[in-house]
Formats: structure tokens, C-alpha cells, sequence
């Protein structure tokens, strides 16, 4: 099966805190390099600090490198500039966040609707109301995100994200702001849509038993891969 995605030697540094002379860079992530196959569900695993987010905002090119690349459907995407960038995930990519991230102002059906008209999609109200059904929020459409509850604002969230049918699906701690049993309902529907779609998916979570669902899980701590299960190396 063909790679979607693949890391190479990604390396994230900043400047150190410390206002000392010679004061040394501080490492994020240090020579973090893997490939996934196309349909893969990973699960990126650490504690706090150890450089999970970094590493899933470099994959999506929402930051860069400050060495290392990463291939996006074959496509080298820091060759490009950040316009290029927001275009080729527009064009490849869904999010969905631990904030959920709905605009306020919006209905459940408005909400799902956008990332379609801003694709030019004549049939964005069909397609939002089925993705609506689709994660059991059929009767809910018309409500605004205050009234839904944290479950379901964050179907709405996941719904908005698979309407566009992305390849690639990353997702940030998306069961943080909820309980564990609407947590598991969440990573249910996430790997249900995955397999129905054929989605790659890549979240990033602390939660051991929510990464055993995925199919691969990488392990970093202070931001170096310490483990993986069972994954191919770039």
C-alpha cells in the first residue's frame, strides 16, 4: 500500500530561555522519522512536554522544521511556501481539536457547511446534513454550539472535519475536554469514519487505552521516539 505520509529526521528547535552566553538551543523533537501507509491510524503517545503537538503541527505544516521534512501524499510540503501549504491541506487534510472549535454564531448544520462552500460544493447543505446524520446528530441540526453538550459539540466538529472526505485526518487530544465514556463514543465514531472512508488518521492523546484502538502508536519522550508498535521506519 501506497506511503501518505512520511517523516523525515524532523528536528524542532527554539532558542533557550536562558539568557546566559552560549546558552544551548532547546530541542522539541530530535530526528523523529516514520511513514504511514494510506488508511493507518496512529496514535502519537507521550507526556506532557514530550513533543507530541509539536510533532503533529509539523506533519500537517502548520509549522516548519528547523531540519527534516515531511511528505504529504508524495508531495515534499516544505518545498512550498505557507500559502502553498494552507492549500495542499486544504486540498488533503482534516482537524479536529480538544477545543472543538466551532464558530458560535453558526448552527450544528452551518458549522459542517462551511469547509463545503468554502470548497465551491453546490450540494454543501446535502453533504453537511448527511455527515450530521452520519455521527447521530440528525435531529440537532439546527441547534447552535451552547446548546449542544461537549459530546456533541465535538460530533459536529467531527462531522465538519470528514465532510470534505480528507485523506488525512489529524486530530489534537480530542477527547481532553470530555469524560471517558463519551470519549470512547468519540474515538469509536473517528475510527469508524477511518475505515469507512479510508482515512488516515493521526492523533495525538496521553491515554494508553484510546491509542490501543489505533492500529500503529509512537511513543516520544522528550522529544525522541522511544517506541513504536508496530511501525514502518522512513
Amino acid at each position: 500500500m501506497a506511503e501518505i505520509v512520511q517523516a523525515i529526521n524532523l528536528t524542532k528547535q527554539v532558542a533557550s530561555p536562558s539568557r546566559e552566553e552560549g546558552a544551548h538551543p532547546l530541542v522539541i523533537l530530535h530526528e523523529v522519522s516514520f511513514a504511514l501507509d494510506a488508511g493507518d491510524s496512529l496514535a502519537i503517545l507521550g507526556a506532557s512536554g514530550s513533543g507530541k503537538s509539536t510533532l503533529l503541527g509539523l506533519l500537517a505544516g502548520l509549522d516548519a522544521p528547523s531540519s527534516g521534512t515531511v511528505y504529504l501524499d508524495g508531495t515534499d510540503i516544505f518545498s512550498f511556501d505557507e500559502d502553498s501549504r494552507a492549500r495542499l491541506r486544504g486540498r488533503l487534510a482534516g482537524f479536529v481539536f480538544q477545543s472543538f472549535q466551532l464558530l458560535p454564531a453558526l448552527t450544528a448544520l452551518e458549522n459542517v457547511m462551511l469547509p463545503l462552500e468554502l470548497h465551491g460544493s453546490p450540494d454543501a447543505r446535502e453533504r453537511a446534513m448527511e455527515a450530521l446524520r452520519q455521527v447521530g446528530l440528525g435531529q440537532r441540526v439546527t441547534h447552535l454550539p451552547k446548546h449542544l453538550s461537549g459530546g456533541e459539540q465535538q460530533r459536529v466538529a467531527i462531522a465538519r472535519a470528514f465532510v470534505v472526505r480528507p485523506k488525512i485526518l489529524f486530530a489534537d487530544e480530542p477527547t481532553g475536554n470530555l469524560d471517558a465514556a463519551t470519549g470512547s463514543q468519540i474515538i469509536d465514531l473517528m475510527l469508524e469514519l477511518n475505515r469507512a472512508q479510508g482515512t488516515t488518521l493521526i492523533l495525538v492523546t496521553h491515554d494508553e487505552a484510546l491509542a490501543q484502538r489505533c492500529n500503529r502508536q509512537l511513543h516520544l519522550a522528550a522529544g525522541r521516539v522511544m517506541h513504536t508498535a508496530p511501525l514502518t521506519q522512513a
